[in-house]
């Protein structure tokens, strides 16, 4: 079971999401690591603060992940061995720990894409049931 600092707090640019919100913020635990996973597949090794950038940039602003969020499940990863970590300069010559996904992160990435893809199957058989 993921521990709270593993869920993803996500904010939603327009008000038409309001309920989306919600449901995001309750229900969609476990999302954070897919979403991190899946980052550091697509554009390789990234500072903290890049992988918030690119989850916004890639979500079209829909979705914003809390640093407060990030940094204890980006620890947890690293524990986990899914993700390994180095310290580096950053672009403006700040020292800032750089992730990348390892071969079990992938293995995990793979698997968190599947369960996703059947959780999104099934809440979509409920709304279209009829």
């Amino acid at each position: 079971m993921l521990d709270a600092a593993s869920r993803v707090r996500l904010q939603f640019s327009t008000p038409s999401c309001l309920g989306i919100e919600r449901m995001a913020k309750n229900d969609l635990q476990g999302t954070l690591d897919l979403l991190v996973l899946k980052t550091l597949a697509h554009a390789g090794s990234l500072h903290g603060y890049g992988i918030v950038l690119h989850i916004q940039r890639a979500s079209d602003a829909m979705l914003r992940v809390e640093e407060g969020s990030l940094y204890p499940a980006l620890h947890r990863m690293e524990q986990s061995g899914w993700i390994a970590a180095e310290w580096a300069l950053t672009e403006t010559n700040r020292k800032a720990k750089y992730y990348q996904l390892t071969a079990a992160g992938r293995r995990q990435l793979q698997q968190a894409e599947e369960s996703f893809d059947q959780l999104v199957k099934g809440v979509l058989a409920v709304l279209r049931f009829t």
